[in-house]
């Protein structure tokens, strides 16, 4: 069995990078919107890390078999678990399908593999039989890649590419219908990084995976009024960035019980609390909170962050439960470059 290293990650820009500016050129590719997945595939067994090293192998019963009765040769594969759904000529990928998948029950994964089926799209290959080819670069491995799974049937997938930017605008544009959430660019000459930020992501809005530190009771007292979130730091220090609100009447209530196991309790099983940072703003309102175990990962839209915090509320997207809490940290976020003011009065 090969052994799994952190996945290679990307850091957001704005725009669609001019691949002029690389050393070596770069290659577009699709965003998938699904579970980052590295599937080892030794000729015997099939494992499939996540990119928090979750194994999520008994998730996916349906991909073990496929990968290792269609894969012609042992390798170690880079690339993203999806779920897509609706008629032929209007399918699109669905997360709330996907993320259903992560269940503790055996009877119902081996239910849900046959009534809502995961394919696999790889888009990196990073060993080969006998052969490590991280630090092979890029345009090595995806040739590689296109050699060992041309023509492989579904469930399996070659993600597309082009080194036209062009064209890539154009998917990012276009590609949303189907539910994917924008493009990747990938240097051609680098290699294999595990665990660093050497690609490049262009989303529709910006996006963050945080991580749930507690929540504040609804003004109302009953529900959740509003989800505080953090992020870690380089020296693994957890900052408190945000918060999350606007939930509904019904949502709050559901929010309170999903939430319960992870309240942090003292000896006598009370709950404990902590207290927000104060500052002119919030001096009159109430800045306690209660307390959550960082264990929960969820994904919010945000607008710009303001020194270590988000300049707004941030909004929920989803729950990210293929995602741990220590890979929620600063560098994923896009860093604005800086601009004279006086330019902009000007």
């Amino acid at each position: 069995m090969y052994e799994i290293p952190a996945p290679m990650l990307a850091k957001s820009v704005p725009a669609v990078p001019d691949p002029e500016k690389t050393p070596g050129g770069l290659l577009y590719e699709p965003k998938w919107d699904g579970f980052r997945a590295l599937i080892s595939w030794d000729g015997d067994q099939v494992e499939i890390g996540s990119r928090g090293s979750k194994p999520l192998t008994r998730y996916f019963p349906e991909l073990v078999e496929a990968i290792s009765r269609l894969v012609p040769e042992p390798c170690l594969l880079d690339g993203e678990i999806v779920v897509a759904d609706g008629e032929p000529g209007s399918q699109r990928l669905q997360w709330e399908q996907l993320s259903q998948r992560i269940h503790p029950a055996a009877s119902r994964v081996a239910m849900l593999s046959e009534t809502t089926p995961a394919m696999f799209v790889a888009f990196d290959l990073l060993a080969r039989g006998e052969r490590d080819l991280q630090a092979a670069p890029f345009a090595e491995r995806r040739a590689e890649l296109e050699d060992l799974l041309g023509g492989v049937p579904h469930p399996l997938h070659l993600t597309r590419t082009t080194t036209d930017p062009g064209l890539a605008a154009r998917w990012l544009a276009e590609f949303e219908g189907a539910g994917l959430d924008g493009v990747v660019a990938k240097p051609l000459a680098q290699p294999y990084a595990p665990g660093k930020r050497t690609m490049f992501k262009i989303k529709h809005a910006r996006t963050a995976d945080v991580v749930a530190v507690g929540y504040r009771v609804h003004k109302s007292g009953q529900g959740v009024g509003s989800l505080l979130v953090g992020l870690y730091d380089d020296d693994g220090h957890l900052h408190q960035v945000g918060g999350v609100a606007a939930w509904s009447n019904a949502r709050r209530l559901e929010l309170i019980d999903e939430l319960a196991p992870l309240v942090v309790r003292d000896d006598d099983g009370a709950a404990v609390t902590g207290e927000s940072d104060r500052s002119r703003f919030t001096a009159s309102k109430e800045t306690s909170f209660v307390r959550l175990r960082p264990e929960r990962v969820l994904e919010v839209a945000y607008d710009q962050l303001e020194g270590a915090r988000f300049r707004h509320t941030v909004q929920f997207q989803r729950w990210r439960p293929d995602r741990d809490a220590a890979s929620c940290r600063f560098d994923q976020l896009e860093q604005v470059t800086a601009y004279d003011l006086a330019d902009v009065l000007d």
